[in-house]
């Protein structure tokens, strides 16, 4: 690995969606290693749409500075060490950021045993079904969801890494799973999936009547990830004490102003709760939801998909397209 590396940094903040102009791609030099520090090869870094509020502004963390290394979830491999926490060869997962490589401390960084992956727990399902996306579907969905048996749930970006796991999950609790995708080829994914129904609200004129029409009884839980006029078409289709978890905003982050709530009266009349999450408040908790969910996947009872380009140099055409909704599962960047 060259000590000379590309990442891709943050040289403007969007108006709207982002633009590559955004984005700079520079040369980095990595310094020689201090006491406890590695040197990082990366082999995927994520592109993820909850980063796009911090390109603006303060979020669930603090905004990006300009200029600073555009932040994600990555899987390396440690190329040098001067830390007795890891060794030439391990590899590890943690914030690497659209890079080909860095130097940082030993802190911060989990090392990830070969021995738990193979042909069905692929290694980058560390940073996607088993990292941010699955374990946001994981808790959301017990702890905000509060799910029993028989109720029906409707989860917005239901082809998405979140959506999608959110709805296998709930199916396996006994839940009855409605998703909204949009177009065929995601609604048949989601079918594929088990969702006991799919509504393509890109072939839908009413949304509220197409959620009525797939929840005749109502809806107990909404599984928010989109946000906007979807968001209110859900609120007014909730039973009585129903549950809304937000997850994600995806319609809301490129607009200059949000569109918001705005049935807020069905709150008090069907005493209605609603609750966001970040997952990193769950992270005592990772583990054991890493190991139910990887048991789920060897059963055949929860699967997943990635959709990785290959070369740095796409990331930020990769980032955008996931305003466009062209992406099909985890998108992940292979640096070759």
């Amino acid at each position: 690995m060259n000590r000379t590396i590309k990442q891709w940094t943050l040289s403007k903040r969007p108006e709207a969606v982002p633009t590559e102009d955004c984005f700079a791609l520079v040369e980095h030099d990595l310094p020689e290693l201090k006491d406890n520090q590695v040197r990082i090869k990366t082999h995927f870094f994520s592109v993820d749409p909850g980063m796009r509020s911090r390109l603006n502004g303060d979020s669930y963390a603090a905004a990006l500075p300009l200029g600073n290394v555009i932040e994600s979830a990555g899987i390396g491999e440690i190329v040098e060490s001067t830390s007795s926490r890891y060794a030439v060869g391990d590899m590890v997962m943690g914030g690497l950021g659209w890079t080909q490589g860095l130097v940082q401390g030993d802190r911060g960084l989990q090392k990830l045993d070969p021995a738990l992956f193979d042909d069905e727990v692929r290694m980058t399902a560390a940073i996607g079904i088993l990292g941010v996306p699955g374990l946001t579907a994981w808790f959301g969905l017990q702890d905000l969801g509060r799910p029993e048996s028989g109720e029906t749930i409707v989860i917005s970006s239901a082809a998405g890494p979140v959506g999608a796991t959110t709805g296998q999950l709930a199916k396996s609790m006994g839940l009855n799973v409605v998703g909204i995708a949009g177009g065929e080829e995601k609604c048949r994914y989601v079918t594929q999936l088990g969702f006991d129904k799919v509504i393509d609200y890109k072939a839908e004129t009413d949304l509220v009547q197409a959620i009525k029409k797939a929840c005749p009884d109502g809806v107990d839980i909404y599984f928010d990830n989109v946000g906007g006029d979807m968001l209110d078409a859900a609120i007014v289709n909730m039973r009585i004490r129903g549950r809304i978890v937000v997850s994600g905003q995806i319609s809301e982050y490129n607009r200059p102003t949000p569109v918001g709530i705005r049935h807020t009266t069905q709150f008090i009349t069907h005493r209605l709760s609603m609750a966001g999450l970040v997952v990193y408040d769950y992270a005592n908790r990772f583990t054991d939801a890493q190991a139910a969910m990887a048991k789920l996947i060897r059963a055949g009872s929860l699967v997943y998909s990635e959709d990785i380009s290959q070369g740095i140099e796409g990331a930020p055409q990769a980032f955008i397209g996931l305003f466009n909704g062209n992406n099909h599962g985890r998108r992940l960047i292979q640096i070759s």
